[in-house]
């Protein structure tokens, strides 16, 4: 009996695992997909801080009714709850929008991103910090490997150019990034919020900020309306707008919410890294983009990263401890 008990608890975490993975993949394709739109909006004239504006304010117009439907049954968060979602907010959101359009004023687009995708790297040195446990070798070679893959999808052979100023905002981006992470989790917290209600309160929070950075002068803030081309077809400035808001933001950030707090934020940080590869992917569906034979290497050393990260899945639980006791009755 307890070997049978014992089994199906391995499947059932197993396949529990599996849906975890897939919903961060799931997560990061959908970030991935907001480069090819916010790219047509560009085109079209929209400053980057206003296709982000519009991305996580829209979001927060369109989650607001079905917030308050879930906070008049679950009642308002308390001040613990409230001061996390403030952070989510202005540090995930915010400050991580500002400080990468900030350092690629002085940087290229491909040294900033990579700049800001060391947050896995500094995950694991903060859970090392925190634990004081090293990690694996297997971890820190998939660590390596997704690193260099990253650096081969982002392709920085036209010039590497290191602005001390450029690189500061890029590390902040980073550590924008990584909290996050942590801030999505909720191992140890002895009060979870509900993704729909920190996605909510996260977006609110950040396009807040955003447009008050935009007043300011910190940020330039320009749209308008007119038609673009994406997928070689001239379509309405609507659609992409629209598409950027329900899939890169309304179904990107509480499906990744989910997915860290399944995946924990070490793992689930790596993961994430296949956002590039979706990204690349888009650009050539959608923007013809073609990508080259360092991108498709780079590729491959990313998912063979994330698949060295990975740990087997362990699943002493409840059920097993159940087993284990039914054993001595």
């Amino acid at each position: 009996m307890t070997t049978v008990v014992r089994e199906a608890t391995r499947t059932f975490a197993a396949r529990s695992y599996g849906g975890a993975l897939a919903l961060a993949l799931f997560s990061a394709s959908s970030f991935g997909l907001s480069g090819s739109l916010a790219r047509s909006l560009l085109d079209l004239g929209w400053s980057p801080a206003a296709v982000v504006a519009t991305r996580v304010g829209g979001a927060f117009l369109i989650l607001l009714i079905p917030c308050l439907v879930l906070l008049r049954r679950i009642g308002l968060p308390t001040r613990g709850q409230s001061l996390r979602m403030l952070a989510y907010g202005v540090v995930a959101i915010a400050l991580a929008q500002l400080c990468y359009f900030s350092a690629v004023q002085y940087l290229s687009v491909g040294v900033a991103l990579l700049i800001e995708y060391l947050a896995p790297v500094m995950l694991i040195a903060w859970h090392w910090a925190r634990n004081h446990r090293r990690p694996t070798w297997s971890v820190l070679l998939g660590a390596g490997l997704s690193i260099v893959g990253l650096a081969c999808v982002l392709d920085l052979r036209d010039g590497l150019t290191l602005n001390p100023i450029g690189v500061a905002w890029a590390l902040g981006a980073a550590v924008c990034l990584s909290a996050y992470f942590l801030l999505s989790e909720d191992k140890g917290s002895d009060e979870p919020i509900h993704p729909l209600l920190l996605t909510t309160a996260g977006t609110g929070i950040g396009a807040s900020v955003l447009l008050a950075a935009a007043a300011a002068g910190m940020l330039p803030l320009a749209a308008s309306t007119g038609t673009t081309i994406l997928a070689d077809r001239a379509i309405g400035w609507w659609l992409p707008a629209l598409l950027l808001i329900f899939v890169s933001a309304v179904l990107a950030y509480p499906s990744g919410i989910v997915a860290v707090r399944r995946l924990g934020s070490s793992l689930a940080s790596f993961v994430s890294l296949t956002e590039v590869i979706f990204a690349v992917a888009f650009a050539f569906v959608l923007l013809g983009q073609r990508p080259g034979p360092m991108q498709l290497v780079g590729g491959v050393l990313i998912l063979a990263g994330i698949a060295l990260v990975q740990r087997p899945v362990k699943p002493t639980n409840v059920l097993e401890q159940q087993a284990g006791s039914a054993t001595h009755q």
